[in-house]
C-alpha cells in the first residue's frame, strides 16, 4: 500500500476511510462547515511539519471548506476529485471514491501559486468550448480530471488554469486527450 508524508485534510470520517483504503497516511478531518480553531490549530500544525494536502468534496460546501484552510495555511497543496468518481447515487462525496480514483487524485497535486500574468484567457475558453456552449460543463469536467484542478464553472476553472501552475502543454495535452475519447 502506498505511504505520503504529507497529511491529508478531508471533511468527515466517511471521507477519512476511503482515503485509507486507498493509502497510509495521516489524515485531519474537518467535521465539514464544523471546523473550529481546534481543528485549525492541527491543520497548521500539521502544515509546518508534514505539508498538507486538502482533499474536501467536489461540491459548493468542500469548495467553501478548502478556501478557508488555505486561507490560514496559503503554502498547501490541493487534491481534486473529479465528480462523477465522487458521486454514488445522487451522494457527491470522496467516501464515494475507490481507492484507484483517490489514488489518481493524489498522484495530479497542485499548489496555488502567485501569479504574475495570467497563462489562459477566456478567450482560450470560448475558442476550446470550456464555457458558452451546452457541452462546456462536460469538457470541463474532463478537462479538470486530466489537469488534477476538479470540477468547476467556467470563470472558477479559468481561475485555477492559471493559479495551479498548469502549463499551456499540460492543457494542450489534456484537451487532446479528452477530444480523442
Amino acid at each position: 500500500m502506498e505511504q505520503i508524508k504529507e497529511t491529508i485534510v478531508v471533511e468527515g470520517k466517511d471521507d477519512e476511510a476511503a482515503v485509507k483504503k486507498a493509502l497510509k497516511c495521516n489524515i485531519i478531518t474537518t467535521s465539514g462547515f464544523g471546523l473550529n480553531e481546534k481543528i485549525f490549530k492541527q491543520i497548521e500544525y500539521a502544515a509546518k511539519t508534514t505539508g498538507i494536502i486538502i482533499f474536501t468534496d467536489p461540491d459548493h460546501a468542500g469548495e467553501r471548506i478548502r478556501e478557508r484552510i488555505a486561507k490560514r495555511c496559503p503554502n498547501c497543496k490541493h487534491a481534486f476529485l473529479s465528480r462523477e468518481d465522487a458521486e454514488y447515487k445522487g451522494d457527491i462525496g470522496i467516501e464515494n471514491a475507490s481507492p484507484e480514483s483517490i489514488l489518481d487524485a493524489l498522484s495530479k497535486v497542485r499548489t496555488l501559486i502567485e501569479i504574475s500574468e495570467v497563462s489562459f484567457t477566456k478567450q482560450d475558453m470560448i475558442t476550446l468550448e470550456l464555457e458558452g456552449y451546452p457541452h462546456s460543463a462536460v469538457l470541463r469536467n474532463k478537462m479538470g480530471k486530466v489537469l488534477g484542478i476538479g470540477y468547476c464553472n467556467a470563470k472558477q476553472f479559468l481561475n485555477r488554469l492559471n493559479h495551479y501552475g498548469v502549463t499551456r502543454q499540460e492543457f494542450i495535452d489534456a484537451y487532446e486527450i479528452i477530444t480523442k475519447e
